[in-house]
């Protein structure tokens, strides 16, 4: 049976509403367990750029839709859960692309041309406001789809014509330097590909007009009873077609439930009726989720151990394609093929007599801090033992010099833990014993061992 990669994200500048789930969580979810399906799903922190400035919010929302995805059944053992920031691959693959991508291509997105068009009506100059980012906004998204050859991207109908794009780019590429990408399909639910909000626009965050996904059962009740309706009274026949309330109820029900609620509309049901049938019929499938996706916010240690896991396990694939692509467009070695083998060999060879020594070294060693930089921009250190096991790992800090005085801090012994315990990150199959022995032997007055 062949594999088919089905690729979503969802950008991360706010709260997961209704929108989300029906558009993007729950298809997603659905399609990950179906065989022969290899899933990637990602949090689109990148994307956050172009249309927040707050980095509270950015790092808010990342946790809150990682806990959405993970309480709506995504398993991050079957699929590839990352964050977006995370595979510097993307960045460099949207520098490729912009290369072999026409400006005119650019100038038709959906995104530009609405800034555009607003700036006309507002008797502004036609770029004003307008990023490099936004307007660069298509290519990163090509990248995203295109590192990994995603067969399908489930997207609304109304983000279909990013993936018309990135086939574009794949095209361009492929006549170029040969054949490397797939060229990727939009997968629409033709039923939900657009939920509508709380004034009857399509629900997003642009129009303040959502629905939390995982609200408690009271104000889901308060905003399904602000949905805007019409004037017809109790008792007149009302139309399905431009119903919101319709939209949504249609997005969680089952086809039994929707037809009744169709013969319902015709019999002249009242709205307030058909609120509280919504309500019913959303909280059934929101309700057993919201213990987890709380469970989940309140560890957010959990959920930054599965992004990484899930980052090693997209750039495990990233890493060799781009490879690939480089040697394609000409970044390549100056040494001829035999002579770069030979060169990796002795290489190879160099970093198995240094491994020797480091094992030899590390029978009378002893544990030790390394402070390191990620792609994040963020600082983080780790103490490992002196067989080189990882024993503990912290999250990141801002500046290298808050990470250097809790590495300080830990030099103190293993009495330091407890203060710190927020900034630092459990290793799976270490006992706490051992760090404390570990912190112990590195204190001050500790006997240490003998050094030739």
């Amino acid at each position: 049976m062949s594999t088919t990669r089905f690729l979503t994200g969802i950008t991360t500048t706010g709260t997961p509403h209704l929108g989300n789930f029906v558009g993007s969580i729950r298809p997603s979810v659905a399609a990950s367990r179906q065989p022969g399906v290899q899933s990637f799903y990602f949090l689109a922190d990148y994307h956050a750029l172009i249309k927040c400035e707050d980095p509270q919010r950015v790092q808010r929302s990342t946790l809150e839709i990682a806990a959405s995805w993970l309480a709506a059944g995504l398993d991050p053992e079957q699929v590839t859960f990352y964050r977006q920031s995370d595979i510097p691959e993307i960045p460099e693959l949207t520098w490729l692309l912009t290369c072999v991508t026409g400006k005119g291509l650019l100038n038709r997105a959906h995104a530009y041309k609405a800034a555009n068009d607003k700036n006309s009506a507002a008797g502004r100059e036609a770029d004003a406001g307008v990023t490099a980012g936004l307007f660069m906004y298509p290519l990163l998204m090509g990248a995203d789809i295109l590192l990994f050859n995603a067969h399908q991207v489930p997207v609304g109908r109304d983000q279909s014509q990013h993936i018309e794009m990135a086939r574009a780019m794949a095209s361009s590429f492929n006549h170029l330097y040969g054949a490397h990408f797939v060229l990727p399909e939009a997968a629409i639910d033709e039923h939900v590909a657009i939920l509508p909000g709380l004034d009857g626009r399509k629900m997003s965050k642009s129009y303040d007009n959502t629905i939390p996904l995982f609200s408690t059962r009271e104000q889901l009740g308060r905003l399904i009873a602000g949905i805007l309706t019409d004037s017809r009274a109790p008792g007149a026949p009302k139309q399905v077609e431009g119903s919101a309330l319709f939209q949504i109820y249609q997005a969680f029900a089952t086809p039994t439930e929707t037809a009744a609620l169709r013969q319902h509309y015709a019999d002249g049901i009242a709205w307030g009726e058909v609120k509280q049938l919504l309500l019913d019929c959303v909280d059934q499938t929101i309700a057993p989720m919201r213990a987890q996706y709380q469970a989940l916010l309140d560890d957010p240690a959990r959920i930054e151990q599965t992004l990484l896991a899930g980052a090693e396990r997209a750039r495990a694939l990233a890493r060799p394609f781009m490879r690939e692509l480089r040697g394609a467009v000409g970044l390549r070695s100056l040494v001829p093929a035999a002579q770069a083998t030979a060169g990796a060999e002795v290489v190879e060879a160099v970093k198995a007599v240094k491994s020797t020594k480091a094992a030899k070294t590390a029978k009378t060693g002893q544990p030790a801090f390394k402070q390191y930089r990620e792609a994040d921009g963020k600082f983080y250190f780790k103490l490992v033992a002196a067989d080189g096991r990882l024993l503990l790992q912290s999250q990141g800090f801002a500046a290298p010099r808050q990470a250097g005085q809790a590495i300080a801090e830990l030099h103190t012994g293993a009495g330091a833990l407890p203060a710190l315990a927020s900034r630092l990150v459990p290793v799976d199959g270490v006992d706490a014993a051992e760090v404390m022995a570990a912190l112990q032997a590195l204190a001050p007055g500790q006997p240490q061992p003998a050094r030739k």
